[in-house]
């Protein structure tokens, strides 16, 4: 009897290989055929899968971005306002291990974004959804008010974007220095700038 295999979990397993090679080796390392090697697929096998290696890294790039996205959704939210866009944001964040990974592969995959077309709009869409969802955390606090009053929402989104941004690219490029503890603290901050 033929042995029956689950394309898409075929198509996820060898996202994780991407992953795997380029925190281990770089993008310019993330060739089709290390990418092979790493899941223990042949090159041709691959090609069932993927029909091109930028094919292959938007899937792994939208996979960093649809493991975080399900991690947000199954937060349990506290009811406390601050604590609960704290809980969201701290997500977005390499915090762990398992975080810092993402980080480092999504990292990764926006350099490669400038230069590959195929990977420009998902990565532009991917930002857009953290930008606008920052911007809902926002407008929660200004509704709830325990904002500042005169807070002008879209630039505070962007602001608070930015630094989200800046502090995940920080602590995978200088762990030693950004901590997990370290990085709390600047949220932290932040968001209570943000409040009355």
């Amino acid at each position: 009897m033929p042995k029956i295999v689950d394309h898409e979990k075929q198509r996820e397993k060898l996202a994780q290989a991407a992953w795997r090679v380029i925190r281990r080796d770089g993008m310019e390392r993330a060739s089709v055929r290390n990418i092979a090697a790493e899941a223990g697929l042949s090159v041709g096998s691959m090609r069932h899968y993927f029909s091109t290696q930028s094919e292959l890294l938007a899937f792994s790039m939208k996979l960093v971005s649809d493991k975080v996205k399900e991690r947000v959704r199954n937060i349990s939210l506290t009811g406390r306002l601050v604590e609960d866009i704290l809980s969201l944001l701290y997500e977005l964040l390499p915090l762990d291990e398992e975080r810092s990974a993402e980080m480092e592969v999504w990292v990764a995959f926006t350099a490669k974004a400038l230069a590959d077309p195929a990977l420009q709009s998902l990565s532009r869409e991917v930002s857009e959804d953290m930008r606008r969802g920052i911007l809902k955390l926002i407008q929660s606090l200004i509704r709830h008010e325990p904002a500042c009053s005169g807070l002008n929402p879209e630039l505070e989104a962007e602001r608070l974007y930015a630094l989200i941004d800046g502090l995940a690219i920080h602590g995978v490029m200088q762990p030693e220095r950004l901590t997990p503890e370290w990085i709390r603290s600047v949220v932290i901050h932040h968001v209570q700038s943000l409040c009355r």
